[in-house]
């Protein structure tokens, strides 16, 4: 090629145009087959699909005898590292998904669809089918090709090496979502044994045939018609979100590169309708048509043009993060200045206070007690007064605890059937009868406050305790 810049130009003209006649907007009568183009934010998506390594590696971490992770369904139990959470406790994972929840639409009014664009599974898993599928056919146009060619051997062989990679990622998804539910290592003994349940069969098989049919061939259409996500993200966008936007005051009217004509003589502006935005979207839009339900903002079309724009050695960022406001020229509003972030942070605030709060005071041992109601109290032959009571202990640990049980603030009481500790199982709730006895001359009131006891001491020596307060019933 001749040094010549004005050469040099004509040739990027050439190889810009010679594609762009195959790329169109996505109508949705055919498989998009997406353009790679390296960039920054290219290699921001890849750093941020990294967040579902641990959904696969998770499982296989160990805390003392058993998976440091576990969500025991059939014991209704959580076991996070040292910690079992028991269907009591279970308001804190409803703060949890409240505060997740809340983030989701703070990023949003903020910065748009960036968990669909970065972090969505059905985004991270279709990035990976398609990298795939292009190291195994080659880049778009070849792909097609290999699509409306007759069936070879080496089509046959090339798709059966795709589908079955496909496959083994979808069962490794599958497989990984079910070890979070039970013991990993013991899941995968169970596979090779053919000892696993049905639920376990089923689950694993819904995955892999949702994984295999979702990322490999519905692709962007799930994001069209199935993610409702799309549609909600109506009322959280506003004119101060920054969005992958085309600057349509740089860009229009689009012309297209002519060969041998300088800058000086250029009347159209900074567009040249390569198309390389709409051939590296995954779904498919133009930008250059303002926002749409379509585009889930993975920025991929700022690599491209940013590539087109340094080839013609014109300035970068005609297609970029920006708000509506700001590319109209008004004053870029600062969050502090925006209510819904306000309401949206409070509700931030709150859920992690609550969640706090809860990990704070969330007793290792907790006890419940519940009053007999036939009857009420007897009347015993020395004259004292019996109440009947159902002590229940909650032991939230993974290992058996002997619990004992007292109710020392009244002078007189006696605690019958507490003589010895109550073990309380692992993770499970023991009961235990009680009577209490108080001489008549010591009560006081018809019904008055009793406080009942529970002490322990776990494995490292660490004192632990509950109480709870009920009442005691004696005559007129």
């Amino acid at each position: 090629m001749s040094d010549n810049p004005q050469s040099r130009h004509d040739a990027v003209v050439d190889e810009l145009y010679a594609e762009a006649v195959h790329w169109e907007i996505n109508t949705g009568e055919e498989t998009i087959h997406a353009k790679r183009v390296p960039g920054k934010w290219r290699i921001w998506k890849w750093i941020a699909s990294l967040v579902w390594v641990p959904f696969f590696l998770g499982p296989y971490l160990r805390w003392d005898d058993r998976q440091a992770i576990l969500f025991d369904i059939p014991n209704r139990q959580f076991h996070l590292l040292g910690v079992t959470i028991l269907p009591q406790d279970f308001w804190m994972l409803s703060l949890l998904l409240l505060f997740f929840a809340i983030l989701l639409a703070v990023v949003t009014a903020l910065a748009g669809r960036v968990w669909c664009g970065f972090f969505c599974f059905q985004t991270v898993w279709t990035d990976v089918f398609t990298w795939l599928e292009e190291k195994l056919e080659g880049p778009p146009q070849k792909r097609k090709k290999l699509d409306q060619g007759a069936l070879t051997f080496t089509k046959i062989r090339i798709k059966a090496v795709k589908h079955g990679l496909w496959l083994v990622i979808s069962a490794l998804t599958g497989i990984s979502f079910v070890a979070w539910f039970t013991d990993a290592y013991q899941l995968w003994v169970n596979l090779f044994t053919f000892n696993l349940g049905v639920t376990g069969v089923v689950t694993i098989s819904l995955f892999v045939g949702g994984t295999y049919v979702l990322a490999g061939y519905l692709r962007e259409q799930t994001c069209f018609w199935l993610c409702p996500y799309a549609r909600i993200q109506g009322v959280m966008v506003d004119n101060t979100t920054a969005v992958p936007t085309y600057d349509f005051h740089r860009g229009e009217p689009r012309g297209r590169v002519k060969k041998g004509a300088g800058e000086a003589q250029r009347t159209t502006g900074d567009c040249v309708d390569c198309n390389q935005c709409v051939a590296v979207c995954p779904t498919g839009v133009d930008i250059r048509q303002g926002q749409q339900e379509g585009c889930i903002t993975c920025a991929l079309c700022i690599d491209a043009c940013d590539a087109v724009m340094e080839k013609l050695d014109r300035p970068k960022g005609l297609i970029r993060y920006e708000s509506l406001d700001v590319l109209n020229g008004k004053e870029d509003r600062p969050l502090y200045k925006r209510p819904r972030v306000w309401v949206y942070s409070l509700v931030l605030l709150l859920s992690l206070t609550g969640i706090g709060y809860g990990m704070a005071t969330m007793d290792a041992i907790e006890i419940k007690v519940i009053h007999s109601r036939q009857p009420l109290y007897v009347l015993q032959s020395d004259g004292s007064i019996q109440n009947k009571y159902t002590i229940k202990v909650l032991n939230k640990l993974t290992e058996d605890l002997q619990v004992t049980i007292t109710a020392p603030d009244v002078e007189g009481l006696v605690l019958v059937g507490a003589d010895e500790p109550v073990t309380a199982r692992k993770g499970m709730v023991t009961a235990r009868t009680v009577f209490v006895r108080i001489p008549r001359e010591k009560i006081a009131a018809e019904s008055q406050p009793l406080v009942f006891f529970a002490e322990t001491t776990d494995s490292n020596g660490e004192r632990l305790s509950s109480k709870r307060e009920s009442v005691f019933i004696a005559p007129k």
